[in-house]
């Protein structure tokens, strides 16, 4: 049975608890939507002009790594389109009748949102070319010799696409958004205002340089500092009096073994087993794989890009490499290969 992971960006599906209080920390417009400035002025700018014209807003590519608010974006734009929202994922649309019953099933104006849309079936994908393009969806009836089309007028929505994939996404439909946005990687000081924005409304005392903390460890993603709050949270009112002070969050990022830059077990079990296995790399990422028990696409997707990102792990054509800085932050005697 899989550990669950404190700093995984993924939500938790089986705890149906988390996913309500997520829904309920999302914000719901652009002011309240802290981060990702450059994107929030160009989607505002998009937004503004499709309601002074009168017409649905063009379709939305949103992508980047798991937990940076794709959804909430896509919650957030159907808010200020004044429009309803269908939220679905690639891989719930099995055939292309279940798309055309989504579809059929919208009002002008409405958004239709996808998330992962990168797994969606490659006959489903067809089906939407037409409708994305023409609002418009061809639909056979009967099989064999008898079968005919049967060409069905759709309203006129706006689909938003989510992707943690974009190389995985089919380039005829890749190209018919009209928008593409990559969410990037939060600044510490916006996941503080992050973390202070959800202690109030979970109704929770922290003070600044606890929230501070906090920041540090969530790996400049908004779904693991909300989550790390709320473990704290737990802590604070078993082993306090519910509030969180520097002393409170200290003892509680040490329990989760969270350190100051983040890493959780798993992450340094990783970077240990190149070190120890294979003198800092380079390793293949199917080696890794069998060295730590993950699988490949765990660690491509979860436990990778952070540490890419903070610069504690190269990938180069011939595998992985730990850098410098990795050896530093473990205490370990820089012994990498230089070949």
């Amino acid at each position: 049975m899989a550990i669950e992971r404190i700093v995984d960006t993924s939500i938790h599906e089986a705890d149906p608890e988390e996913e309500q209080i997520e829904v309920n920390l999302r914000p719901r417009s652009f002011v309240e939507y802290i981060g990702q400035e450059r994107l929030k002025k160009n989607l505002k700018l998009a937004i503004d002009a499709a309601k002074k014209r009168g017409d649905p807003l063009d379709h939305v590519l949103l992508y980047g790594p798991p937990g940076l608010g794709k959804t909430t974006m896509a919650t957030v734009i159907a808010n200020e389109m004044g429009a309803q929202i269908r939220v679905t994922s690639g891989p719930a649309i099995e055939r292309a009748g279940d798309l055309a019953s989504l579809l059929t099933n919208l009002q002008d104006g409405d958004i239709l949102f996808i998330d992962e849309i990168h797994r969606l079936q490659r006959s489903v994908e067809e089906v939407l070319y037409s409708a994305m393009e023409d609002f418009k969806i061809d639909i056979m009836l009967g099989k064999g010799p008898s079968a005919r089309s049967l060409r069905l007028d759709v309203p006129k929505f706006t689909l938003i696409g989510a992707t943690t994939r974009t190389g995985n996404l089919a380039a005829p439909l890749r190209d018919r958004f009209g928008h593409l946005y990559r969410l990037e990687y939060y600044k510490p000081e916006e996941v503080q205002q992050i973390i202070s924005r959800a202690a109030g409304i979970l109704e929770v005392a922290i003070d600044d340089v606890s929230a501070k903390q906090l920041a540090e460890r969530a790996r400049l993603t908004p779904r693991i500092a909300n989550r790390l709050l709320k473990r704290v949270r737990d802590y604070a009112d078993v082993n306090g009096d519910g509030i969180i002070d520097t002393s409170i969050a200290t003892a509680a990022l040490e329990l989760l073994e969270i350190d100051h830059l983040g890493l959780d077990p798993a992450d340094r079990h990783l970077l240990v087993a190149i070190i120890d296995n294979h003198r800092g790399g380079p390793v293949g990422v199917e080696t890794l794989a069998a060295l730590t028990g993950d699988e490949r696409a765990t660690i491509e997707d979860f436990i990778e890009p952070y540490l890419m990102q903070i610069g504690l792990l190269e990938r180069t054509p011939r595998g992985r490499k730990v850098t410098h800085k990795a050896y530093s932050h473990l205490g370990r005697p820089h012994t990498q290969n230089e070949s």
